[in-house]
This record gives C-alpha cells, structure tokens and sequence, in this order.
C-alpha cells in the first residue's frame, strides 16, 4: 500500500497532464475547424459579391450603351435596341441567381447596400427600356448614374467591411462625377463608364 501511495502524486501528475493534453488539443482542433469555416464562408460570400456585381454592373451598361442617342453630350459605343434587351433580359436572370446567393451568405448591411444599388441600375434599365417615356421623377440620365455610382460604391463598403477587406474607401462616384463635369465643361464627347 506504501508503495502505491508513493506513486499516487506520480500518476495523478500523469493522469492531470495526459486530460490537459487532451482539452488542448481539442480546443486547438476546435479553433482550427472554426477558423476553417469562416474562411470558407467568407470565401462564398466573397463569390456571391463578385457575381452580383457583375450582373448588376452588366445591366448597368447595356443601359447606358442603349441609351447613348439619348445623351446629346456624349458619344459612345451604342448597342442596337433589341440585341440591348436580349442581353438586358439574359443579365437579369444572371442577377437574380445571383441575388439568391447574396441574400442567402451576405450579411444585413451587404444586402441592403446590394438592394440599393439593384433599385438605382433598374432606374437605368427602366429608362433604356422606354428612352422617349420619363423615369419615376423626370431624373436626367446623368443623375441616375450618379445615384447608381454611390450605390455601388456603398455596397462594396459593406461587402468590404463585412469580409474584413482593410485598405480603407474605394468609392468611385465622386472621382466619376468630376471626370464627367470635367469632359461635359470641356466639351469632350467621350462615354462614360464607371
């Protein structure tokens, strides 16, 4: 008995580091599998930001490509009336798909931003659709870009911020309004993209 109660604080020692060995590794295992996840999540998200902005800035320029004999101060690459719905047509089922995936892996901030930006390209695509009718306010073309451009650049702020994606603002909107008042004041006649 004398011997095993010498060896009792031996094996508890052994016993005690054999479970902490054990409830480390599991944390460690557990902190991987988490880490794992959320880049894999974010890696969809990522996905599914990148398709919708490709669909949605898709329309936005078949838009605007239709809508050029509209603008007086611009010349540009003009696309034909219906091979612009054709492909208008096939972009919004793209952006629906992918408006599917954003509202199923973004998060409320990038959704809302997302919807933002969808409605102020659909005003775009509205006016594209009928070029002679007015828009919902008699909005010019040029402030609908403009609405556009801030609406984009605040869904990649939340698509950014959402992801954790540092290097501060990307925003495009004002940089492209004063490209376009710089072109308008000089007289340029040039296309705008943005």
């Amino acid at each position: 008995m004398n011997v095993l109660l010498a060896q009792l604080p031996a094996l508890l020692g052994v016993l005690v580091g054999t479970l902490g060995t054990i409830l480390a590794t599991s944390l460690a295992d557990r902190g991987r599998w988490r880490r794992g996840q959320r880049v894999r999540w974010d890696e969809r998200r990522l996905e599914a930001y990148v398709e919708l902005s490709r669909a949605v800035k898709e329309i936005h320029a078949v838009s605007t490509r239709m809508l050029v004999a509209a603008r007086p101060d611009r010349s540009g690459h003009a696309i034909e009336r219906e091979e612009g719905l054709a492909r208008l047509a096939e972009a919004d089922v793209r952006n629906t798909l992918a408006w599917e995936n954003v509202l199923l892996l973004g998060d409320a901030a990038t959704v809302e931003a997302g919807r933002g930006w969808r409605e102020a390209v659909w005003r775009i695509e509205r006016m594209a659709h009928d070029p002679n009718g007015q828009d919902d306010h008699g909005t010019r073309l040029v402030d609908l870009k403009g609405r556009a451009d801030r609406a984009r650049d605040a869904f990649y702020q939340a698509a950014r911020t959402g992801l954790g994606v540092p290097g501060g603002s990307v925003a495009q909107s004002d940089w492209l309004a004063a490209r376009h008042e710089h072109r308008v004041g000089a007289g340029l006649a040039s296309s705008w993209h943005s």
